[in-house]
């Protein structure tokens, strides 16, 4: 089968990690790199011996691309997911998908419009330990859930919301670490328990300055199987420690730490216990690499090869975002919030208040004061 040919959309943080994940993958090829950034994009398109665009019409139209992997800030993914579906090339988007749900409906319907294929980049689904639990639960090993948690336990320092104008903003940004970072084990979350049906949160920015987000957030959840929950997320966690996922069900429990399959007690008799090694927590616990995007690319080229459907499309992940959004609105008006949403207008009003405040601080409480 002929390579797929790739151009990377974006020279950010995240950029290299798709470069060098595409780059051990003998069906594909980048062969393209645009960006806004002519030195950081200039750098990147030389290290990987592809050409180089500012002008992304153009790379669409003349680069001889297949597909784009966007790793753009989560503000602009629709603007470029929407006009590369348009050019008829497939589509990989770097989490979230969008940071509304109107945003992620406009690239989920241009990709279905012009039948391009659609990807969403959640590389801890990809990890062996996941991979596992996620087989336990369709076998039915940890019978009915009854409880689910997700703990995002992060560091990121001041220096690395002052990195750039646009983190820690909600137009570009979309949110603080429950839509940078904690989305990840968000995503994993709802892919082990299930729908989500309805969130109480709280969310604040208690350890940082001069951004409009939260850098911390917690809730209590409600899942359609009947299960409860929490969802608790910080980048305050200094110097960034070990983040997880709780399942207890009827049949035994099991958790994950850091993307490993850390310990399982069935009531059939099988049994299971280990740690994380002390070297995998630290400033940015869970470590970044690039083994889990890889297979991910690897999983999105072969059903483009093959005219498969995608393990993550569009709609998978548009239900992470729903359950952040979700979190902010109930943050917002401090009360109870029901999913599924049926708008994220409200963040606008949202975005307002945190600006005008220099944090997230929630409306109800503020308006009382």
């Amino acid at each position: 089968m002929k390579k797929i040919r790739f151009a990377l959309v974006g020279s950010g943080a995240i950029a290299p990690t798709h470069a060098q994940a595409l780059a051990r993958i003998a069906e594909a090829e980048l062969v393209a790199v645009y960006s806004r950034s002519a030195g950081k994009g200039q750098v990147l398109a030389e290290q990987f011996n592809c050409q180089f665009y500012t002008d992304y019409h153009e790379m669409l139209s003349k680069g001889g691309i297949d597909a784009v992997a966007i790793c753009t800030p989560s503000g602009t993914h629709a603007e470029f997911a929407v006009k590369a579906a348009q050019a008829g090339k497939h589509v990989l988007i770097e989490k979230p998908i969008e940071i509304s749900l109107e945003g992620a409906d406009a690239i989920i319907s241009a990709c279905m419009q012009n039948q391009v294929q659609l990807g969403v980049i959640f590389q801890r689904r990809f990890s062996p330990g996941v991979v596992k639990l996620k087989e336990l639960l369709s076998q039915g090993r940890l019978g009915k859930i009854n409880y689910a948690g997700c703990y995002a336990k992060l560091y990121r320092s001041q220096e690395y919301y002052d990195s750039g104008a646009w983190r820690g903003t909600w137009q570009l940004d979309g949110g603080g670490v429950l839509m940078n970072q904690g989305i990840h084990y968000v995503d994993l979350l709802q892919y082990l328990a299930g729908p989500v049906v309805e969130i109480t949160a709280r969310c604040a920015t208690v350890g940082h300055e001069r951004i409009e987000v939260e850098d911390t957030a917690a809730a209590t959840v409600t899942f359609a199987s009947g299960a409860i929950g929490i969802i608790e997320a910080t980048t305050n966690a200094y110097p960034g420690l070990v983040s997880r996922i709780d399942l207890y069900g009827s049949e035994g429990s099991a958790i994950i730490e850091n993307d490993d399959l850390v310990y399982i007690s069935l009531k059939s008799g099988e049994q299971f216990s280990t740690s994380v090694a002390a070297d995998q927590v630290g400033v940015s616990s869970p470590q970044v690499t690039d083994e889990n995007h890889e297979q991910q690319f690897r999983q999105f080229i072969a059903a483009l090869q093959n005219k498969e459907t995608m393990n993550v499309n569009g709609s998978e992940g548009r239900k992470a975002l729903e359950i952040i959004l979700a979190m902010y609105k109930s943050a917002f008006l401090g009360q109870p919030v029901a999913l599924p949403l049926t708008d994220s207008l409200f963040l606008r009003d949202l975005a307002a208040q945190s600006a005008k405040r220099k944090g997230f601080a929630m409306y109800a409480i503020h308006n009382k004061q």
